[in-house]
């Protein structure tokens, strides 16, 4: 077999091996958003106003939980599972700093407490609107204690 060919085959490889991650996340993603109820919402272990710590992610509601995906990831699976009683969202406040340049344009960050140490969110304020709707449509006696 001439040597080009060798080469052929190799440039071939690795142009498969670039492509079908690629094709993996569109594919990831679009799974996501076609079941709907989705949007973009950002996560921060930090209590702090600093550009590090940010996740970008994928926010997916169930009827009692808030599933959390990264963005950058091919597992199938909810990274965080927020349970509607047993998560709380408290102060609302814009994006400080340098802050602005680790978050979607137009998000807000609001502070919550959740089992998983997730201390803040970045969202939008329609996507805000909707998950405060979500948290106080809880059933009766499950304790939501939302303040925004």
């Amino acid at each position: 077999m001439p040597v080009w060919l060798w080469i052929l085959d190799f440039l071939a490889a690795i142009v498969g091996a670039l492509l079908i991650p690629i094709i993996a996340f569109a594919m990831r993603r679009r799974l996501l958003v076609r079941s709907g109820g989705t949007f973009d919402i950002s996560i921060n272990l930090r209590t702090d106003h600093q550009p590090t710590g940010w996740t970008i992610g994928v926010g997916r509601y169930s009827e009692n939980h808030l599933e959390w995906f990264r963005v950058f990831s091919l597992s199938p699976r909810a990274r965080y599972r927020f349970e509607r009683g047993s998560f709380h969202v408290h102060r609302r406040r814009q994006p400080e700093g340098r802050e602005v340049f680790a978050l979607h344009t137009g998000h807000v960050v609001v502070d919550c407490d959740s089992e998983f140490g997730v201390r803040q969110l970045a969202l939008s304020p329609h996507a805000l609107t909707a998950l405060r709707s979500w948290l106080e449509s809880s059933p009766p006696g499950h304790g939501v204690n939302n303040v925004v």
